[in-house]
């Protein structure tokens, strides 16, 4: 058996969500997705069994399809979670929906358990861990598992250490991380944590120089793509995050520390005209299919 939990659990099926169900489910582990209602499940269990099969149709896994998804639950009631030994948290970038997110699952996973109950974590990319353990009845055993966007690639999970998060569970997450193939990073809890507050100060930068002109979308991403060797420019891999996403994460950070990560207006407009990126076909880029290549927006 694998180093991961035997049972664990996801509440929030969408990009990220589905990424961390199927990472958690080629590591071996049963997985229970819940999402909010009948609609959101089925888009959930989409997004999942397409990934499972990209994986078996790239030979990256040696199990059958059929094996992989025998392994996945999907509902709507947080009471999937009673025998999990882990739960993350993959809901939107909301304070207040993370706190009602959480809440919910302590409850479900405290009720149903006759020990310790289920390890906690957020895959927030911004959000305190310490405050949202504020809120728990057990806070020590809650910590940030921040996954990076698109999972399957990524190489990467942030492990953010709340003030109370106990010693044991940062040590388990390490070994979860590297079950999953990937690549641990312990970081404390301070605002953006090292990943988005490094990637949001590069990508808040480079829509300003868009802004002011300096040069084209493309070329901006080329300076660093090809320049300083990162897999994608700035602004593109803002369109692959989310330009709604890393507006709220810049108005986190601005807000906790300082005016350095203010939003530019261009970002303000894009998200207000509603050009989010990929996922709605237009941010700094044309999007037309989830699999072309991107043409600049103007």
């Amino acid at each position: 058996m694998s180093g991961v939990p035997a049972i664990v659990g996801v509440l929030g099926g969408g990009r990220m969500g589905a990424g961390i169900a199927h990472a958690f489910a080629l590591a071996g582990a049963r997985v229970a997705v819940v999402e909010r209602d009948a609609e959101s499940v089925r888009m959930a269990r989409g997004r999942v069994l397409a990934a499972l099969m990209t994986s078996v149709e790239r030979a990256t896994t040696e199990e059958p399809l059929e094996e992989l998804t025998a392994r996945l639950g999907f509902g709507t009631d947080v009471d999937a979670f009673a025998e999990a030994g882990l739960v993350v948290e993959a809901v939107p970038e909301s304070l207040e929906l993370k706190l009602d997110a959480l809440g919910r699952v302590e409850a479900a996973v405290g009720a149903a358990s006759d020990g310790a109950g289920a390890w906690l974590a957020s895959n927030t990319s911004s959000i305190s861990i310490t405050t949202l353990a504020g809120h728990l009845a057990r806070p020590e055993r809650f910590c940030g598992l921040h996954f990076f966007n698109p999972v399957p690639a990524s190489k990467l999970v942030e492990i953010v250490v709340g003030q109370r998060t106990a010693p044991e569970l940062t040590a388990a997450a390490a070994g979860w991380v590297a079950a999953l193939g990937k690549t641990p990073i312990t970081v404390q809890d301070v605002p953006g944590f090292a990943s988005s507050r490094l990637g949001v100060a590069i990508a808040l930068e480079a829509i300003r120089m868009l802004e002011d002109g300096v040069a084209s979308a493309a070329d901006i991403d080329a300076a660093m793509a090809l320049g300083y060797g990162h897999p994608m420019g700035p602004l593109k891999l803002t369109d692959l995050v989310g330009l709604d996403v890393r507006l709220g994460i810049a108005e986190y950070l601005q807000a906790t520390l300082g005016e350095r990560f203010a939003p530019p207006q261009l970002l303000r407009e894009k998200v207000a005209r509603g050009e989010l990126g990929r996922k709605t076909g237009r941010g700094f880029y044309d999007w037309p299919t989830e699999n072309s290549q991107p043409g600049e927006s103007a």
